[in-house]
């Protein structure tokens, strides 16, 4: 079989015109079919756009300064309550099982009893998910893992998706007879799916995967930003202990450092699309029906013509071009920018002056929890990395509080 061209993109501009590309299909979660078949983000065209207008209802300012401001505090100070009272935390773990909290509303998956068992098979779950998503960066046996994550999904089907589905159908059923008003509904992707399933033709397990994509993205994109962002902050206890001590301070300054960790290290290095018809980019680079577009994100993000000749190090003070998010290009653009950029990272300012309603997002909530509780490396236990990841994830990342 004949394989197809691979194109590369390397540079800002082309990799920010290619996201504007209504004829570059998406093609990252080819390999993570088996969780990620059919959902929002491997749509394309109409049933993608239909899809996406009925989620982005979810996603407005109001709800996420919601999130910000009274959801989230609890949910975090909740999580690391008990390990400060314990003096320690394991980074990795802790940052998912906060997250998988926030994300579960969000996605519509119920937590009945709200036990620590529940939790902890909850989480188990979400990270054979992570695993299934991820496929194409996994460097072990990919069928064996592929039937791992395939089992892990028939159970949570039975023990959290189908019970949550019950009780938002006799909630949905309790509004058509007049006995509730519509603002008594839950407020999540898994109601909208299924008070539109006809409309949208959506099978039992297009609901499943897509209720799986909403609580795996939720949870991991923002877990693994939020124990990068607290790994660069401790690097600069060292090399400036003065901006160390400002993102303990200033939450803008911390927000920025979360922006600039999400540029420097893009929760996938790369976004990959299939061309549908023959393109030219702005720049001249031509791109062919069939041949496979791979956008560099970790190069486009490092790109010294947007962000200077120092643009590979971590640097929360850089100056930008006009219309250049300080995250770069990590959250996309075009059809497939990300839906829950805001609710992560909050908003960018104008001129740098952050306004009256402006959103910090909700890792940099987490972040500043941490620091403000003394979070520090565990200097007995360095933290190491995943040895059979491809995308730099930490596997464990010990941590001690000092106050």
């Amino acid at each position: 079989m004949k394989q197809p061209r691979v194109v590369t993109l390397s540079n800002y501009e082309d990799a920010r015109d290619a996201f504007r590309q209504k004829q570059l299909r998406q093609a990252l979660y080819d390999e993570g079919e088996v969780v990620m078949a059919d959902v929002l983000v491997n749509l394309h065209g109409d049933d993608h756009r239909a899809r996406r207008r009925l989620e982005n209802r979810l996603f407005l300012r109001s709800t996420h300064a919601s999130y910000e401001r009274e959801l989230f505090p609890p949910i975090v100070d909740d999580a690391i309550a008990p390990h400060i009272a314990t003096g320690r935390a394991e980074l990795v773990s802790l940052s998912h099982q906060m997250m998988m909290n926030l994300a579960a509303f969000t996605a519509g998956v119920d937590r009945p009893s709200g036990s620590a068992e529940e939790s902890f098979r909850l989480y188990a779950y979400l990270m054979r998910f992570i695993e299934g998503a991820t496929l194409a960066h996994y460097s072990g046996d990919r069928d064996a893992k592929r039937a791992a994550v395939a089992g892990a999904l028939d159970d949570f089907d039975a023990e959290f998706l189908r019970p949550s589905i019950a009780r938002r159908r006799a909630e949905i059923a309790r509004f058509e007879a007049g006995d509730i008003d519509e603002a008594e509904l839950p407020r999540d992707v898994l109601t909208v799916l299924l008070r539109n399933q006809d409309d949208l033709n959506l099978a039992h397990e297009v609901v499943l995967h897509e209720t799986c994509f909403y609580l795996l993205a939720g949870a991991h994109t923002s877990a693994t930003a939020f124990v990068r962002t607290l790994d660069a902050i401790f690097d600069m206890a060292t090399s400036a202990p003065a901006d160390a001590e400002r993102a303990r301070d200033d939450v803008y300054f911390l927000q920025r450092c979360v922006h600039e960790t999400i540029r420097l290290h893009p929760s996938s290095p790369v976004a990959i699309r299939w061309a549908l018809d023959d393109i030219e980019l702005k720049g001249g680079q031509r791109i062919e029906l069939g041949d496979k577009v791979i956008i560099d994100l970790m190069a486009a993000n490092r790109d010294p013509a947007i962000f200077g000749a120092r643009a590979e190090t971590f640097d929360p003070s850089r100056k930008l071009p006009e219309g250049v998010g300080p995250w770069g290009l990590s959250f996309g653009l075009g059809m497939h920018a990300c839906i829950g950029q805001e609710l992560a990272a909050g908003t960018a300012s104008i001129n740098g002056i952050p306004g009256e309603d402006h959103l910090y997002g909700l890792v940099p909530v987490a972040v500043r929890a941490v620091l403000e509780a003394g979070g520090c490396r565990d200097p007995e236990d360095q933290p190491e990395l995943d040895p059979e990841s491809e995308r730099g994830y930490w596997l464990r990342y010990p941590l001690v509080f000092a106050r």
